[in-house]
Formats: structure tokens, sequence, C-alpha cells
């Protein structure tokens, strides 16, 4: 299985090393090439550009921030180059940009398969993330055995843009438990509550997360650094929620109270941090 990565981010850099051992042949593209100088030395093929990446491959991964980047890099290839290719498009973007992008592909005789990821670096590395696929099903059943190599149980949502709604509808479950648990647990400390009988009667509740206690420590110790998901990404992508749900015609207030937390987070300079940063944008530190 002859396998391309464009995009070696965070979560690109982690999927890369887990493919390494995987895949018969692992190319990879990022525009700044100093990002694939550890992948090369453990094995992985380094291309010069995105269209010699997608010419050695059967699939193609993408995992790019968002649709404007995504766009750009498939500006950058001939459109005949897509003829029998499998493009992978694994970052969180809108339904209807995705459609788009499905459009571009397949009028040009490839083959498009949306499916963004749930879960962080160590499940990168593992191969165990939750996929969440959209597109054909003969495109899907194809794609299947290298799905599983990155994901223990890939789900098959539905046609094209559905799997990119289930994954904007995961992330704005993100923003809205972790900024829930952010504004309780800063209540409590600004009461004096020991932080451990209150998180007993949560962990004891209908109401407990598992997410409450991975974020804990972060937030009680304000270290936000080294992010599995930077708070930057989660805004951009509850901007992107806002947009969609808008124009379906939902009700969106709690949400934009949650956008205008994480922009006061974004203007203490934590953008790169881990999304748990929404605890200082809950309660600044003290100077």
């Amino acid at each position: 299985m002859k396998v391309s990565l464009i995009g070696i981010g965070l979560m690109g850099h982690a999927l890369s090393e887990h493919l390494i051992a995987e895949v018969q042949q692992l190319t990879l593209f990022n525009r700044s090439p100093d990002k694939t100088v550890q992948l090369q030395q453990q094995g992985a093929a380094i291309a010069t550009s995105a269209q010699e990446a997608l010419d050695a491959s059967e699939y193609c991964l993408l995992m790019l921030s968002d649709a404007d980047a995504i766009n750009s890099v498939l500006d950058t290839i001939s459109a005949e180059s897509f003829k029998d290719k499998t493009i992978i498009q694994m970052g969180t973007i809108a339904p209807d940009e995705s459609r788009a992008v499905s459009k571009r592909i397949t009028d040009n005789h490839g083959h498009y398969l949306e499916c963004p990821v749930l879960g962080s670096l160590p499940e990168a590395r593992t191969g165990t993330l939750i996929l969440m696929a959209g597109g054909s099903d003969a495109d899907y059943e194809a794609a299947l055995p290298l799905l599983k190599l990155i994901g223990k149980a890939p789900q098959h949502i539905g046609d094209t843009g559905q799997g990119s709604t289930v994954k904007l509808a995961m992330n704005q479950l993100i923003a809205g438990l972790t900024s829930s648990f952010a504004l309780s647990l800063a209540l409590v400390e600004k009461e004096g509550i020991e932080v451990e009988q209150f998180m007993k009667v949560v962990r004891d509740s209908a109401l407990y997360a598992p997410t409450f206690d991975k974020k804990l420590d972060r937030m009680l110790e304000r270290n936000f650094a080294n992010p599995n998901f930077p708070t930057k990404h989660l805004a951009k992508d509850t901007r992107l929620f806002l947009s969609v749900a808008k124009r379906l015609g939902l009700e969106t207030c709690a949400l934009e109270g949650i956008d205008k937390l994480l922009d006061k987070t974004l203007e203490q300079g934590l953008d790169n941090t881990d999304y748990s940063a929404l605890y200082s944008g809950v309660s600044k530190p003290k100077l």
C-alpha cells in the first residue's frame, strides 16, 4: 500500500510515526520541510511538492487546518493527476466545503473520502483514532484497509458532508464541556472549596465526563504547554460550527458565549496552548 500524507502539523506528525511501520511506502509533504526531518530519519520518503506526493501514492491523506489550506495545496496539483487517485480529507471543515473539494476531485475522475478524526496525539501514534467517514460506499470499502490502520473501528457516517457534520458536532461538545467545567472549577476555587471534594461529587454524578479529569491538573496548575489540540484550532472549529448552524436556522446563543470566551483566551496569547487554557479565559491568573 502506497500512501502519502500532506500536512505535518501535530496530528500529521503523530499519524506519520504510526504509518511508517504500517504501510508499504509512506511519502510526506509539508510546506515547512523542517517538520519532516525526523520522520525522514524514521523511514518516510519526503516529497518536494504536493504533486510529487500524490504521484507517489495510491491514497493521499490531507491533514490540513482548514478549507483554504486544502484548496491552496490542491491548486498546486495538475487536475489530470487526480485520475484514479483516492484523496482522504481528515481535517475539520464545513460540510459544504467538503462537498466542494469532493466535486473538484471527482470531476477529474479521482475518488474522494472525507474522514475527520477524533482523538489526540497518543491515539494517532497507536492507530486508535475515532474515524467518521463520509463518501460513497465503494470509496469507503476500498479505503477501509487503510482506515483500519488509523482507527480501531472506522464508521461510515453517510454521504460526503455527513462525516464533516458529525465532526463539527463533536468539537462543539469539546468546547461546551471544557468551558462549562472551567467555569464550575473556577467558582469552587474562588470560594475556597477543596477541589478533590468537588470532583468526588462530580465523578459520582451523571454529569461526569472523563475529559474533566484529563484537563483538571492542567487547569489547576495553569500548565497549558505541549498541546494535543491547540486553543486556536478549537476557536476555528467553533466559528465554523456557528456558521453552519446559523445557516441551518439553529439557535446558537449558548455557543456564541463560548466563542467570546475563546476570544478572551486568545487575547492572552494562549492560541498555541492546549485548549484547557479556556480556564485562563474564565479566571485570569493573578499578576
